[in-house]
């Protein structure tokens, strides 16, 4: 397999709060890696150094290393702007954007310069399509995204993030405000995306991380526990701390 993200030794403060402790791991192309834990233990901390969202925070310091395909991520001059290009965003609550469904697909491609009218609408079909959501929406384009259910707001992030075609996908417990059905339906798509895009996702929801990821890595008060193929962790976990949490003792 291939990797993409390659994690050594990687450490995260706020200030004097030491929140990630030397993690290492490294993440496959075309693989879905699900984050376990508590809350508070690093998960969503950990996911969002991926993309350099945690830059936004003024007393975040970073040490050891993270390679994005072969190159540094940590402490280095990349450009962050085409780093979130590449490795795109889904927010636990879905955030559209308060303007047309139409509009929130081609503000990304826009913001790259994409301003030829049917290059857009072939971007806008082609995302609504891969996030398994055309059919319900084609008709209803000019309408404001602000009046889709919750699950469909979901889907259009997710098909927003999909436009300026990324490689990567994060998503930060994507399902968490969401009812069963919307929820089985990303679970649906994201199966599917993981066919073009390799995805790492958040989670409370350990069924969710048995059905849809191939490695699970269950963080603790910061401390990477453990991390190998889900099947593996879920039914013969090396580190009694996993063995208690998936069991349901703490937590």
């Amino acid at each position: 397999m291939e990797t993409i993200f390659d994690v050594e030794n990687f450490n995260l403060w706020y200030g004097e709060n030491h929140a990630l402790h030397n993690i290492n791991m490294q993440i496959e192309k075309n693989s879905i890696t699900a984050l376990i834990g508590p809350s508070g233990c690093g998960k969503s901390t950990f996911i969002k150094t991926l993309n350099r969202m945690n830059d936004l925070i003024p007393s975040v310091r970073l040490s050891g290393s993270i390679k994005y395909r072969g190159q540094e991520i940590v402490n280095s001059k990349i450009n962050v702007y085409n780093l979130r290009k590449e490795v795109g965003m889904v927010f636990q609550k879905p955030n559209p954007f308060p303007m047309s469904i139409y509009d929130n697909i081609a503000y990304g491609p826009r913001t790259h310069g994409i301003k030829n009218k049917s290059q857009l609408n072939e971007i806008v079909e082609k995302s609504l399509r891969d996030a398994a959501i055309f059919d319900e929406l084609k008709d209803r384009l000019k309408d404001s995204a602000l009046g889709l259910s919750g699950g469909q707001q979901q889907r259009l992030c997710i098909a927003r993030a999909l436009a300026v075609k990324p490689d990567v996908l994060l998503m930060d417990e994507p399902t968490s405000a969401l009812d069963p059905i919307s929820t089985s339906k990303i679970e649906e798509l994201v199966l599917e995306l993981k066919k073009n895009y390799s995805i790492v996702i958040v989670t409370h929801n350990m069924q969710q991380a048995v059905r849809i990821s191939d490695y699970t890595a269950f963080f603790l008060l910061g401390d990477l526990v453990e991390f190998d193929k889900t099947d593996k962790i879920f039914s013969q976990p090396a580190d009694k701390r996993t063995e208690d949490y998936i069991t349901g003792r703490f937590g």
